[in-house]
């Protein structure tokens, strides 16, 4: 059951890597965008900063850390059980 609870958590925080990094692209996109002149929404993206990536942001990294906690327990109780 802890597999499938693990797994299913991976999943969604691989989901939410590949939204951070879409992200990031139009992030870098936009940038490159005003240097030239050209808007490719920087300031929709500066809007969209607090109410959605800072907490994608946050999720990652809570997720990645609870993963990797819950991955060490599961070792831990394991190795318990099964001499």
């Amino acid at each position: 059951m802890w597999n499938r609870v693990l797994n299913g958590l991976n999943w969604l925080l691989v989901a939410n890597l590949f939204f951070v990094l879409a992200s990031f692209g139009w992030f870098a996109t936009a940038v490159v965008g005003r240097s030239l002149n050209v808007n490719l929404g920087l300031e929709t993206w500066y809007q969209l900063w607090t109410p959605v990536f800072q907490p994608a942001l946050g999720i990652l990294m809570a997720g990645a850390l609870a993963i990797g906690g819950l991955r060490w327990v599961s070792n831990k109780v394991g190795g318990i059980r099964s001499p």
